[in-house]
């Protein structure tokens, strides 16, 4: 099975057509205000616009009011919610688009057990926790520690680079990888080598 790609934390027209000619199946929009990758809802708009057929678009929130969520949904038509939050299995449920819920993965977490809670996401993304930060962290977790019998529709997140996506498909055989900083100039500002190089490797795994 050829593993996914999302390129999260787009804030420029020119990164998200730089990832989406390298191969992206998705992007990601952060709505969450105090993120360094935080986007506001009329330049989001105005990206999406351009996105090409068949690239999913992505609006990440974190315990965002409904009215806001509802707002984002109204402008821009994403075709994707991301909940980073304390998002209930009901909320994220209750709006007219698919959804995938992250998980801050710790040691000891019973994933199975909240993944099967949250059994109506179209995945679960899987990202480091990281105490008082609820995404893009930069940093990773122990992949082992993910049981065999989710993977096929974990989104792996959490650190990853050109240097390490392609062990880190290899041994999760997970369904998706989601990168952000690690094809970063600075926070928010992509750059275009780094995305070519870590959808290379990503390619190079799926052709074996």
């Amino acid at each position: 099975m050829r593993t996914r790609v999302k390129v999260c934390g787009i804030t420029r027209l020119e990164d998200a057509l730089h990832a989406t000619e390298q191969g992206a199946d998705a992007l990601g929009f952060v709505f969450y205000a105090p993120s360094p990758r935080y986007v506001d809802l009329d330049q989001a708009a105005y990206i999406i616009r351009q996105v090409p057929a068949f690239v999913t678009t992505t609006a990440l929130f974190v315990n965002a009011e409904r009215t806001d969520i509802e707002k984002v949904i109204s402008a821009t038509s994403i075709d994707l919610l991301q909940f980073h939050g304390d998002e209930t299995p009901d909320f994220c449920k209750s709006f007219e688009r698919p959804y995938i819920k992250a998980i801050r993965v710790r040691e000891g977490m019973d994933l199975c057990s909240i993944a099967s809670s949250y059994s109506s996401a179209k995945g679960i993304l899987l990202d480091a926790y990281v105490k008082g930060v609820p995404g893009g962290t930069g940093v990773s977790f122990d992949w082992a520690i993910i049981p065999s019998v989710m993977r096929s529709k974990v989104i792996l997140a959490g650190g990853l680079h050109a240097a390490n996506v392609a062990d880190a498909v290899q041994q999760t055989k997970a369904y998706a990888v989601d990168v952000s900083g690690g094809v970063e100039v600075t926070k928010g500002i992509k750059d275009a080598d780094k995305i070519r190089h870590f959808m290379n490797e990503v390619n190079r795994v799926n052709s074996k």
